[in-house]
């Protein structure tokens, strides 16, 4: 391990330990890390479930007598308070590391979400909401970083999109509880919904007892000048595996100097502004799609299909398990075929399938039945595409604004596809006609296919290469010191 200062005054560390992780065998240490870390994501689908499925009881007067409208709000509010955990604590986790965020935004979730449950109005309730969705967001930053830089490069893809996919895990469990607990012979309408809004605190606690024993990043630990911690991180885990004796390759690691928004935004729109605009562009078309879609499945069912409250949870079911089988069944194809293909033809094929299934909705063509087996299509291709989105913005940008990237592209992504569109569906559901929704599902498609043709054009093929591989560093000096 070597330190060296470039002509620009760059410090850069030559090292083994990024092609040490990347070499690493797949080990029960793998799996420990992956489960103490992608419950974000099931935490994140228990409460977008919860939010759907609870929607008739919210409106009811054994619930909060909200409207449509109310609902949209909140949704739309909920996603506010991510867009600005997910700035704050991104920023924090590469200035203190991944570790100490995990517990941060955790806690907060905790909190927030057990207070849902005690909320006593629309005020209160929307004010928990924002909470919660601020820590939702904040954990995506740091656990996003984290896996893809902890998981071997031959894995990172399918890992990564099989991660995101225990979203629908969430999904599927918010369904089932909001079901259960709504039920009059168990705990009825009044007081389910609230212990149903609670339902995560137990797994969340479990995990945040498992995250005492993650250790920090040793990438994050070498790009800020801690090389003797990074070694000792990765020599006990490879204490615990059967020796390697292939000779693992240099990598040049350059320091971190101390960023701020000013120097993430001049690397962004920088040497990155190429990928910048692809990963914007991603971002925003499935914030869009699933933020307005995918909210307004539970108005629809109950507006023209006449599904009573109890049950839009069951029929929730079959569409979370397509959301969660496209990333498991396709995510291995992505370190295979490669990310510019299959991010292109997920997203193209998501919005093909919305436009004809809302064609045939609008002339009603399709039985209950029909329509979510048309969902169920569509979301397979859609929850790939969702996943890889996140996927291309945790591996394309330089180690230093990882966490950073993440979060600025989640935040704007979510702004300008996500925030608005609950509320413009909660509106549009809001009326009998089904003019206003084939419009709204038509834009919906659009986007999708779109994002789909622009990643064929500027996606970067990062299948099976080291994360240092992928960065820009003849212009990252220059950026970084502003010279």
């Amino acid at each position: 391990m070597t330190l060296a200062i470039a002509n620009d005054a760059v410090p850069t560390l030559s090292t083994t330990i990024p092609a040490r992780l990347d070499r690493l065998p797949w080990s029960t240490w793998h799996t420990r890390v992956i489960i103490a870390l992608s419950v974000t994501w099931l935490l994140d689908g228990l409460e977008g479930s919860l939010g759907g499925s609870l929607a008739g009881t919210l409106k009811s007067r054994a619930g909060l007598s909200l409207t449509d409208a109310d609902l949209g709000l909140s949704s739309s509010l909920y996603l506010v308070g991510a867009v600005v955990g997910a700035l704050v604590f991104g920023y924090l986790a590469d200035r203190f590391g991944r570790r100490r965020l995990f517990t941060w935004t955790l806690i907060l979730y905790l909190s927030a979400t057990a207070a849902t449950g005690l909320s006593h109005g629309l005020f209160t309730f929307t004010l928990c909401r924002v909470l919660t969705g601020a820590g939702i967001g904040g954990e995506y930053a740091a656990i996003n970083s984290a896996v893809d830089e902890l998981i071997p490069a031959r894995l990172r893809g399918r890992v990564d999109l099989w991660i995101n996919a225990t979203f629908w895990l969430g999904i599927i469990l918010g369904s089932g509880i909001s079901t259960a607990f709504l039920v009059p012979s168990v705990f009825g309408e009044a007081l389910g919904w609230r212990l149903a809004f609670c339902s995560g605190v137990p797994i969340g606690l479990l995990v945040l007892i498992l995250r005492r024993y993650i250790p920090e990043s040793p990438r994050w630990l070498l790009t800020h000048n801690r090389s003797v911690e990074a070694e000792a991180v990765i020599a006990n885990i490879e204490a615990t595996l059967p020796a390697n004796h292939a000779h693992p390759s240099l990598s040049e690691i350059e320091l971190s100097p101390r960023s701020s928004f000013a120097s993430i935004a001049q690397i962004l729109a920088g040497p990155y502004r190429r990928r910048s605009f692809l990963c914007f562009f991603l971002m925003a078309a499935q914030a869009f799609f699933y933020n307005s879609v995918f909210f307004s499945l539970a108005l629809v069912l109950l507006q023209f299909y006449g599904v009573s409250p109890a049950h839009v949870g069951v029929l929730f079911i079959p569409i979370a398990v397509t959301n969660f089988l496209g990333p498991a069944l396709l995510g291995r194809l992505f370190d295979t075929i490669g990310r510019r293909q299959m991010i292109c033809a997920t997203y193209c094929l998501s919005g093909v399938t919305l436009f004809a299934s809302s064609l045939l909705f609008y002339q009603h063509r399709l039985t209950l039945t029909e329509q979510v087996a048309w969902w169920s299509v569509t979301f397979f291709f859609a929850s790939t595409a969702a996943s890889s989105a996140y996927l291309t913005v945790s591996e394309v940008f330089p180690q230093q604004i990882r966490a950073s990237a993440i979060a600025v592209f989640y935040a704007f992504g979510t702004l300008a596809g996500g925030v608005f569109g609950p509320l413009i569906f909660g509106h549009l559901t809001s009326v009998a006609s089904r003019t206003p929704l084939l419009i709204g599902y038509t834009a919906g498609a659009t986007v999708m296919i779109a994002a789909g043709l622009a990643q064929a054009i500027w996606g970067v093929p990062a299948e099976r290469r080291p994360l240092e591989e992928l960065r820009i560093p003849s212009e990252l000096h220059v950026a970084v010191t502003g010279k």
